[in-house]
């Protein structure tokens, strides 16, 4: 790697690594000004206001910015899922010194609210009670908004999954339409893209040391708009503009093409994209933080528990309270994944002590069980997986380094990892060591020596694995392996977990209505399930989430790097049916299977036959189910109501106006309706 490159990556990373040492105080970061001053702050430094309830625990990122922001000598309030329909709860702490940081939350908030049917759902796994309603949709656009509201030249800085992957202009599935960069809409000052420990401590710091938001602009990680005068830097990359890519779908999955090509930080370069005469300026991502900074960061000290102002217990913390994570990043590649997007393609790897060290102080928790429910990240079995050519990888484009093949170049020793795992299963307090994030097959089974440790030692009973589909057109468009690498895991974990005398299985996870999967693709999938003995309890549905390569190829049929044609099925009847195959055991799918067998001329997979997925003749069950859905197709909500707030007055009906020979009567809205509001 050369010289300059190496330099530049431990500035960049060095203010993590320079922390002072952490507080004994495990306190979590005040929630309101009367908890800052009891801990004698009488200002805050930085507001971060955030969708998701707070979480002190290292899997949420308030937790981790908020920590490593107090660990660099900064005065931290969190504003967590704000009433955004006023801007009191912006004034909570008083005008913050620095900067107000802004994100939606763990997840996209059209994701968190939406179904891929664009139907609401019914609970929030990051609010207290698994409430819905907490936030509003676009969360990042109303929590910018109501920061500028509320003190005016207070620099507001966007960050998080939402404003990451909604940087520049995209695709919503939502509005069905391509949006502008979530930058203009939400007027931030600056967006931060990817992970945020160390830009947000670069942030504060250099606030406080007097430089202006404007300067700021030389950071990684940075993207931000140009006054109308002003001139994009000359070295960078111009993509298709906003009118362009809205109304030319080629320009779009050429956009995209230039966008994921520009991605690793070693050679990337700085992305320009005109909105009208707007520029929106998108500098190269930030270096992977190193494993010293990795270790300072989860080092913190984390309560590991939500705010002691909740009274209900939040979902998302009951699954991942004992899970300890070892690494971030993933060099898969796959198309409808935002993690690469979000955490980069570089593996970065905590050391085995740091490991070791959250492990005890786990076993030494009084209401720690002695399970722990996950050892991993985005992806189990990558922990200190790298590139063996770092003088390759400064120049390398590649999105996949395990697709279509392996690359020679990756080192896919498990040997850290299986030491680890042994380790691991000594710390005192500790009986059990589990293994929930998904495992990569295809390097797994490189090493009998991880198998064998993961079967006899590692696995709860289930082990989930994500083959995604069995069409190999299908499996290419998503940079899947081929489904005989899962034939291949799975035989070897048949025989692995035998040896060790245990009855184990595998959960396997497919997505139906992914780009290029058509019925066909699916009823082939339904066949192979039926002749494995998998009966999938839940059913992926494809999501296209904002930059993603898969969610360019639905809105355009595109491939964006072959440019070929990809079948889409976009109506939501295509993909009920879709769905519906999957599930193909389930008396209340038997019409839809029906239909979509008859469509596709599968009459053969109808009848008593050791292939058919249904009878001849309907179920009783599917026959009650449809009586007592007809006439209901149409109803559902389709519109994210907010809670109505009882001690507020209603608008009190007026009487009916006439227009010509009608009347158009006027109604108040209903409680938490937004009128004058745009739809989805």
């Amino acid at each position: 790697m050369d010289l300059p490159i190496l330099q530049e990556q431990r500035r960049a990373c060095g203010r993590l690594e320079i922390l002072g040492p952490p507080k004994v105080d495990r306190a979590p970061l005040p929630m309101s000004m009367a908890e800052a001053q009891q801990r004698g702050w009488e200002e805050i430094d930085v507001v971060f206001v955030t969708g998701d309830a707070y979480i002190d625990h290292p899997s949420f990122a308030m937790a981790i910015l908020g920590r490593a922001l107090e660990a660099a000598g900064f005065r931290v309030g969190i504003v967590a899922q704000p009433d955004w329909r006023q801007v009191d709860d912006w004034r909570r702490f008083g005008r913050p010194r620095l900067f107000f940081a802004i994100s939606a939350g763990n997840m996209d908030s059209m994701i968190n609210h939406y179904t891929a049917n664009r139907k609401v759902r019914n609970n929030d796994a990051y609010s207290p009670g698994g409430r819905i309603g907490l936030r509003p949709d676009r969360a990042t656009l109303s929590y910018c908004q109501r920061a500028r509201e509320a003190y005016k030249g207070v620099p507001v800085i966007a960050g998080g999954v939402e404003a990451s992957l909604r940087r520049l202009a995209h695709y919503d599935y939502w509005s069905d339409k391509v949006r502008r960069s979530i930058l203009l809409d939400s007027k931030a000052d600056l967006l931060i893209y990817g992970m945020g420990e160390n830009p947000i401590v670069e942030i504060a710091q250099r606030l406080a040391a007097g430089e202006s938001i404007k300067n700021l602009r030389d950071m990684r990680g940075a993207a931000y708009v140009l006054g109308a005068k002003e001139h994009p830097p000359t070295d960078a990359l111009v993509l298709p503009d906003y009118t362009q890519v809205a109304t030319d779908q080629m320009a779009f999955a050429e956009a995209t093409k230039m966008i994921h090509n520009e991605t690793n930080p070693y050679n990337a370069r700085r992305l320009v994209q005109w909105h009208d005469n707007q520029a929106v300026v998108v500098n190269p991502p930030q270096f992977p933080i190193t494993q010293e900074a990795m270790d300072r960061i989860y080092g913190l000290p984390y309560t590991r528990k939500p705010h002691h102002a909740y009274r209900e217990p939040i979902p998302a913390f009951a699954m991942i309270k004992d899970s300890v994570t070892i690494m971030r990043g993933c060099f898969g590649g796959c198309t409808f994944c935002s993690i690469t997007a979000h955490q980069g393609r570089i593996i970065q790897s905590r050391s085995q002590n740091s490991i070791l060290e959250e492990l005890r102080d786990l076993g030494r928790d009084p209401e720690f069980k002695g399970v722990v429910s996950d050892i991993g990240g985005p992806t189990a079995n990558m922990y200190h997986m790298k590139c063996s050519r770092p003088d390759v990888e400064v120049k390398c484009r590649r999105q996949s380094c395990v697709h279509p093949t392996i690359c020679k170049l990756l080192s896919t020793d498990h040997g850290p990892l299986i030491d680890l795992m042994r380790k691991a299963r000594d710390v005192p307090g500790i009986r059990k060591v589990l293994v929930a994030s998904g495992i990569r097959m295809d390097l797994a089974q490189r090493s009998p020596e991880y198998m064998a440790e993961l079967t006899k030692h590692h696995v709860g009973g289930l082990l989930k694995v994500a083959p995604e589909h069995t069409n190999p057109d299908v499996l290419r468009h998503m940079k899947k392996p081929a489904i005989g690498e899962f034939d291949d895991f799975a035989r070897q974990f048949r025989d692995q977990s035998s040896r060790a005398g245990k009855k184990q299985y595998l959960v396997p996870y497919f997505i139906a209505s992914h780009p290029g999967s058509d019925l066909s693709a699916m009823i082939d999938l339904a066949v192979f399930l039926k002749r494995n003995g998998y009966r999938p309890d839940q059913v992926q549905d494809f999501i296209p989430a904002p930059l993603d390569v898969a969610t360019c190829m639905y809105y355009t049929g595109i491939d964006p790097f072959t440019k070929e044609p990809v079948y889409v099925a976009r109506s939501l009847k295509d993909r009920k049916l879709q769905r519906a195959l999957m599930q193909f055991f389930k008396p209340e799918n038997y019409f839809e299977v029906r239909e979509a067998l008859r469509q596709a001329g599968r009459h053969d997979l109808i009848g008593p036959g050791c292939d058919c997925l249904i009878p001849s003749k309907p179920p009783k069950e599917a026959i009650e189910r449809r009586r007592k859905l007809a006439g209901q197709q149409f109803q559902g909500e389709y519109v994210h109501r907010i809670p109505a707030d009882n001690n507020r007055p209603h608008p009190q009906p007026t009487a009916p106006r006439k227009k010509g020979n009608r009347k158009l009567s006027r109604h108040p809205p209903a409680p938490g309706s937004r009128p004058n509001r745009p739809s989805l």
